[in-house]
């Protein structure tokens, strides 16, 4: 990727921290189909409903102890990590691209494979609600800043999709059983939207690589990992995405 000039990329440092808690959100509610913009948060274990002073990144976490300061339960250590998570991929992004326009959209991409790996290793679900939007997402970026590129990409997307479906027919077929999720060939596909078509072969190897060290080092830890034991491929996906679209 490319990097023209551009002076230094404060906003997105700046914001990074509260996209990361609004992260948080989408991870917690989406899968369980709460409403994410229009309920107020609220303690999990009290209900206490939570206000800016409890909601500042990173700063209430510490200032509280990790506790709810209405019924000092423990809030656990997932607000952090999504909001400094979410501030590694700003990170990450300013120091490899410059472009104002491309800043943004690779933390864009960045953010939503955070949150889609996220919810992937939570609860073996890409919602399509990312997915899909993610998707074009990735063909509006290619026409907007290389139109000569958008029909490799939607190339992309398609082959992308259409090749894990049949990876996954092909499986349960001689497995009699799942192996993979559509939830996974259509997040292949949007790789394959902000790619495109050329790049998957890589992406897909990527992924298996990582998805086995992962498995390695799993077993390594003394976890039993056996042909059945269920392992979310989204986040390998999703690594294997995020490290093509910057490499």
């Amino acid at each position: 990727m490319d990097a023209l000039t551009y002076g230094i990329p404060w906003p997105p440092l700046l914001l990074a921290p509260f996209i990361g808690s609004f992260l948080g959100v989408l991870i917690q509610r989406l899968p369980e189909g709460r409403p994410v913009v229009m309920a107020r948060s609220a303690c999990d274990q009290c209900g206490h409903l939570l206000g800016p002073r409890d909601l500042m990144p990173l700063v209430s976490h510490a200032l509280s102890g990790g506790r709810c300061r209405y019924c000092r339960a423990v809030i656990g250590l997932f607000p952090p990590a999504i909001e400094l998570a979410a501030l590694v991929v700003a990170l990450w992004t300013t120091l490899v691209v410059t472009d104002a326009m491309l800043l943004w959209a690779t933390c864009l991409l960045g953010w939503t494979l955070l949150t889609l790996a996220w919810i992937d290793v939570r609860t073996m679900i890409l919602p399509d609600v990312l997915t899909l939007p993610l998707l074009m997402a990735g063909l509006i970026v290619t026409w907007l800043m290389a139109s000569d590129a958008l029909l490799e990409h939607v190339l992309g997307a398609v082959f992308g999709y259409l090749g894990l479906t049949a990876v996954a027919w092909g499986y349960r077929w001689l497995r009699g059983r799942e192996g993979l999720g559509m939830g996974d060939a259509r997040l292949l596909g949007a790789a394959g939207a902000w790619l495109g078509l050329s790049a998957l072969p890589f992406v897909v190897l990527l992924a298996a690589c990582l998805g086995l060290l992962a498995a390695g080092i799993a077993l390594v830890a003394g976890t039993r990992v056996t042909a059945a034991t269920a392992i979310p491929f989204g986040p390998f996906l999703a690594l294997a995405t995020w490290l093509a679209w910057l490499g």
